[in-house]
């Protein structure tokens, strides 16, 4: 007989070995499925964490370039790009081990392989082994979308994936998309001396950000060299001997208008991401899919098959590591009897750029179109200490709160380490706090999370230090 599993866990993203972790210390059997020799999925391998690995390096030398004059430091700055690479390979592999480490740590049985569901207790590997299972958990993730009449080949028009590979700066980079992922790695080949331009087919960059934020976002991705192409769309992609024709329309236009032709060496198309479901049969066991291609969960994280259970990229919502690992975690507690739970209202979003950018709640576009009543506090970076002590001053934060109860309903912050303040707005928000909570709550001098406690102070009465 095969081996018994309490539970399958198909996809070692982060959702997936989260979820496989949680469910073995709960003291559940549980065997995790990827396709890759390692885990981590896409995030760990080919996404967030070398991503942010080149946008550190990157970092580093735009402000050896640009900033050490200003405190003093003269310096022959040179990049190696390779070594740059090299690092970012060292990182993804350490902590590739250590989330192996933890699989042996908690007993989770790890298979390299590609799995199909043959029922709702029965996953197939590809390389022949079948998995006696009392429940399945599908968290297969997300793969890169494409745009009709464009391949990518990885070379010259790459995906996310391709544009971590480069070995040198491209002399001029397009960017198909201003959402997250092509504003990040933009700016991390900006940095290193690309030009760099982003053709985006709506009117604004990161269209679900608060509009005022997006504002001073592009301004000053701008003022780093960054060009903006907006409400435009690539129609199609000519490869010339020594370079690329992009052509351009208006985003409205009739698709026989006459293009504007925009030549470069390397294309990064990122227009957003779908779920990746294929070849796992779920058609022919039942499980359904939305009209998007999400499989339909219930709030338990179910599928329409009894004991096969979804999450992360694959299920609706925000296509965010966080987000997939706090499902996971939820899963695996209703699977041993416990009482899991996600607040969708408290999912923070990141920009990791520079200016970073972050976000969590609704926008003040949103709370408009709700027709809430709500007020605002601001508090400029240009006003507090450690910004000015630091040299890094762009940037505000910005605080949402309901008129009559002063309940925090969205905070933005766009500054250096808004990644990092998020959050405490987002504890805040967990846990129902005002504004006035926030503003009355001790922090520490001098700290850029004071730029929070001003903005929330403005919210329901006047900041001090403005």
């Amino acid at each position: 007989m095969s081996e018994q599993f309490d539970l399958v866990v198909i996809g070692a993203g982060p959702g997936g070995y989260v979820a496989a972790i949680k469910a073995a210390q709960l003291g559940l059997k549980v065997a995790c499925i990827d396709k890759r020799p390692v885990a981590g999925g896409t995030c760990l391998n080919v996404g967030c964490i070398p991503s942010k690995a080149l946008l550190t390096s990157s970092h580093k030398y735009w402000e050896a370039r640009e900033h050490f004059e200003n405190h003093g430091i003269t310096a022959d700055v040179k990049i190696d790009i390779k070594k740059m690479q090299l690092r970012k390979e060292n990182v993804v592999t350490e902590l590739t081990k250590g989330i192996g480490f933890l699989f042996k740590k908690y007993g989770v049985t790890f298979i390299n392989g590609t799995a199909s569901i043959k029922s709702p207790n029965q996953v197939q590997v590809q390389e022949g082994q079948l998995l006696e299972t009392k429940n399945i958990l599908i968290a297969t993730g997300s793969i890169s979308s494409s745009l009709p009449n464009i391949e990518i080949d990885e070379k010259q028009v790459v995906s996310s994936t391709g544009a971590l590979e480069f070995d040198k700066a491209p002399k001029h980079l397009v960017v198909i998309g201003g959402g997250v992922i092509g504003l990040e790695l933009g700016s991390v080949w900006a940095r290193l001396g690309s030009a760099v331009t982003v053709v985006e087919y709506l009117d604004k960059i990161v269209p679900s950000m608060d509009s005022e934020v997006t504002t001073a976002f592009q301004k000053a991705l701008a003022s780093q060299g960054m060009a903006f192409r907006l409400g435009r769309k690539v129609v199609n992609i000519v490869k010339q001997p020594k370079e690329l024709a992009l052509h351009v329309i208006p985003a409205q236009a009739d698709p026989t208008e006459v293009p504007e032709i925009i030549t470069c060496d390397k294309v990064l198309v990122a227009v957003g991401r779908r779920p990746y479901t294929q070849g796992l049969g779920l058609e022919s066991i039942g499980v359904q899919l939305d009209n998007r291609g999400f499989i339909t969960v219930d709030s338990h994280y179910q599928t329409t098959v009894p004991n096969i259970y979804a999450i992360g990229d694959v299920i609706p919502g925000p296509m965010l590591a966080h987000k997939a690992e706090e499902e996971g975690v939820a899963v695996a507690e209703f699977l041993a009897g416990q009482a899991g739970h996600v607040n969708y209202h408290t999912i923070p979003s990141v920009i990791y750029t520079q200016p970073e950018v972050a976000s969590v709640g609704i926008t003040e576009d949103q709370a408009k179109e709700q027709g809430l009543k709500y007020r605002v506090g601001k508090f400029p970076f240009m006003a507090n200490s450690r910004a000015k002590a630091v040299g890094d001053t762009a940037g505000f934060v910005k605080v949402i709160a309901d008129a009559q109860t002063d309940k925090v309903l969205g905070v933005h912050i766009i500054g250096e380490h808004a990644g990092d303040m998020i959050a405490e707005a987002v504890l805040a928000m967990e846990y129902c706090a005002s504004s006035e909570d926030i503003a009355r709550t001790c922090h520490a001098h001098p700290t850029h999370a004071e730029a929070l406690k001003e903005a929330a102070m403005a919210a329901f009465a006047k900041p001090i230090h403005m």
